[in-house]
């Protein structure tokens, strides 16, 4: 018999057998009927308030469930659909509480989900329609993007945006591996302007139109301080000669993470040595790829061969703000871009990210592999074939899979009956399947104990 019981000695709270699995089922069933009303193009918006008063208005599954402390396992398996394909995270949570809702043996849903899974992989290749993916014609990967964009926050202009992200992909893509380093692309923002202001620059982000020769150095003129604390004073003859053999590299600008103190901007500049400090490790490793340079740790490894090149390096101002930004552009042999995104506040800025990665995402995967199908029910036929028990668990999983054009028809106005109706039509013609994961459901549908620590006593 199940049994709920209050350890006082270890002060956790206790759940074994079927009380357990219902708590799991509840959890992840509540999560589902939260997250559906957010499915699809149509879908609305959540506004989550943290605990610091700070407000997040969002349609994106990943972003929502980052900020709720429930259904642990139900919110690592929409991070593992946002990590692996960036996008899809509230059709994944919504689909996997209809699969628990079935009301079937748990041993008979875990083998006959696995098996219907199964099925559904076999079919893949068979549906999947391929797209060409060119460089030169960019439409499928530009609308791939837009059918996304189109459900977010950024659908005012989703056009635009779309086409930055597949131009920042492509730039860091290499066709010939079909790789890429997304490491490579930064996306930076500035409060003020507008989301249509939001440009893509290649390379990456002083005040002079110049081929530049950089320095970029990782060490002080002298012995490390603590970090937070160190700066670079110029004290000594020894410091004016390690300034002049920065010149005679042949640098034009220093980049820097440490702090300079007036005298050393002072004298850096009357050898025409323009200098940038306190720039961070992540920057600088940028910068040293697409600069073509090399990181100099130590003072004494300092030489021509390390120095990096780039065409243009440029100081941006933004309006009123006293805000600026370094623009380091025509960059050799560079593959990086930055994002540079404008929107009237913080928060709304914030709003526009998700999504942004998400197209990214997207595009890449659809790089990788340019093979796609169509969202479509599943062939009640293929479940028949199946004589064994696990059967009602096939029809179960079918029955399941019906809860995402459902959805999608609730959330856009349509009458869930007739949409359900034509598409159960269609899908004896066309013969379409969808495939999908059934790990996390089996994985909550074996757990039969509970243990958490209890609320403390006043």
């Amino acid at each position: 018999m199940a049994s709920m019981e209050t350890l006082d000695q270890d002060r956790k709270f206790h759940l074994m057998g079927l009380e357990s699995l219902k708590s799991h089922i509840g959890a992840a069933k509540a999560l589902a009927n939260t997250m559906r009303t957010s499915l699809g193009p149509n879908g609305l918006d959540k506004m989550m308030v943290d605990k610091d008063g700070n407000v997040t208005v969002t349609n994106d599954g990943v972003t929502i469930l980052s900020m709720m402390d429930i259904a642990k396992l139900m919110v690592e398996m929409a991070k593992s659909q946002d990590d692996e394909i960036g996008d899809g995270t509230t059709g994944v949570v919504v689909l996997a509480g209809e699969l628990l809702d079935r009301g079937i043996h748990p041993i008979g849903i875990a083998g006959g989900y696995e098996q219907a899974a199964c099925v559904a992989i076999e079919y893949l290749d068979k549906i999947s329609d391929s797209i060409l993916v060119d460089i030169k014609d960019t439409k499928p990967l530009i609308q791939t993007a837009k059918s996304m964009l189109g459900s977010k926050v950024v659908n005012s202009c989703y056009r635009q945006m779309a086409e930055i992200a597949v131009n920042a992909v492509l730039t860091v893509t290499d066709m010939e591996q079909i790789g890429v380093d997304f490491e490579l692309i930064k996306v930076e923002s500035k409060v003020g302007g507008r989301l249509e202001d939001t440009k893509w620059i290649k390379d990456v982000t002083v005040d002079k139109d110049f081929n530049a020769k950089i320095v970029i150095l990782a060490c002080p003129f002298e012995l490390p301080k603590p970090k937070t604390k160190h700066k670079l004073d110029v004290t000594s003859v020894e410091d004016h000669k390690m300034i002049q053999e920065i010149k005679e590299t042949g640098a034009k600008i220093e980049i820097c993470q440490w702090e300079f103190d007036d005298e050393a901007n002072h004298l850096l500049l009357q050898k025409n040595l323009p200098v940038v400090h306190w720039v961070g490790g992540p920057e600088i490793e940028l910068i040293a790829i697409t600069t073509g340079g090399q990181i100099t740790p130590k003072f004494s490894e300092l030489s021509a061969r390390k120095l990096g090149f780039a065409g243009l390096v440029q100081e941006i101002s933004f309006g009123t703000t006293k805000d600026k930004m370094l623009v380091i552009e025509q960059c050799k042999n560079s593959r990086a871009v930055t994002i540079f995104m404008r929107r009237g506040n913080k928060m709304s800025i914030e709003e526009v990210k998700q999504p942004l990665h998400d197209a990214l995402c997207v595009i890449w995967k659809l790089i990788h592999d340019n093979h796609v199908i169509s969202c479509a029910l599943p062939v009640s036929q293929e479940v028949d074939k199946c004589p064994t028990l696990e059967l009602y668990a096939l029809r179960a999983f079918a029955d399941a899979l019906e809860v995402t054009p459902k959805a999608l028809s609730e959330n856009s106005g349509m009458n869930p009956i007739q949409t359900m109706t034509e598409a159960r039509a269609r899908q004896v013609n066309e013969m379409n399947l969808h495939v999908i994961e059934t790990f996390i459901v089996r994985m909550i549908l074996k757990i039969d104990n509970i243990r958490k620590p209890g609320e403390s006593e006043e």
